[in-house]
């Protein structure tokens, strides 16, 4: 995983209620096009304080589609799809069925999300965000292959983004693969070191559910970070997974990656105060 912003040059929900189901941390950031939005907060839709605009059908597609966005980002997504449909019969595009699909998204509507998607991708074959984000749907209702397959899709027409090989390996976790989970992790990592940290702003984020999972996936992110002498997140990802109880904390005395980091005085602090795992 698109934000909501004024219109941007190209077109996220790294990840909350159903939306956020396979979410870590209860952001999400959306695909729209090929350049990024701000990042929005996945959130249950709020309440209308004010009657719903009436899309003004002399407005061109382009004004329409930008007053969409912005009621998108003050989380009227009913009304965004108002002008969203509106924009549509004037122009329809992949853009605008993408940016609809990410609004039913955050009303927790994801059968017609993936209708939007699918239109999308009918209109536009590299719509790598699309792909991506209709991955997304089918990773929340836990079908991790066919989420899997739409990743591909999205990393084959544009392997440059880190958040395609992200989802990936959440749906990975999902599966328990945690081979795979790792390769696509690693190679997320390469792209873009700083994906586990916050919020991605040119894909939908997905993440680990389980407390077993997310206690994995602290670990695995632990390693990597240790690997590239970034000591402080890797200790953080640390305290993560002994808080989420990980099973096999002592590998961290054996492996490789670690060596240099068990150096570290606040390893050696972590590791003897063991913060209790948190149920």
């Amino acid at each position: 995983m698109a934000m909501a912003s004024p219109r941007s040059p190209r077109v996220l929900l790294p990840i909350c209620s159903l939306v956020t189901l396979l979410l870590m941390l209860p952001s999400m950031a959306w695909a729209q096009n090929a350049q990024a939005s701000p990042p929005v907060e996945a959130t249950a839709p709020a309440t209308q304080l004010t009657p719903p605009p009436i899309p003004d059908g002399s407005a061109s597609a382009a004004v329409l589609e930008e007053q969409g966005d912005e009621l998108r980002a003050q989380k009227r997504y009913l009304d965004s799809i108002d002008y969203y449909n509106t924009a549509m019969k004037k122009q329809p595009s992949a853009l605008l069925w993408n940016k609809e699909g990410m609004s039913y998204l955050l009303l927790q509507r994801p059968d017609k999300a993936a209708k939007c998607f699918d239109h999308a991708i009918k209109m536009d074959k590299h719509a790598a965000e699309s792909y991506n984000n209709r991955g997304y749907v089918e990773q929340m209702k836990r079908k991790y292959d066919k989420a899997i397959s739409y990743y591909k899709k999205a990393v084959e027409l544009r392997p440059g983004d880190a958040v395609f090989y992200y989802n990936m390996g959440s749906s990975y976790f999902g599966m328990h693969d945690y081979a795979n989970a790792g390769k696509s992790y690693r190679q997320a990592f390469a792209l873009d070191p700083g994906i586990f940290t916050r919020v991605s702003r040119t894909g939908i984020m997905a993440q680990a559910t389980s407390p077993e999972d997310r206690a994995a996936f602290s670990f695995l992110v632990a390693k990597m970070y240790a690997q590239a002498g970034d000591f402080d997140r890797s200790l953080e990802y640390l305290r993560k997974a002994i808080e989420d109880g990980y099973k096999h904390i002592n590998d961290v005395y054996k492996d490789s990656e670690f060596a240099t980091l068990r150096t570290d005085k606040r390893f050696e602090v972590l590791m003897a105060q063991r913060p209790q795992s948190i149920p």
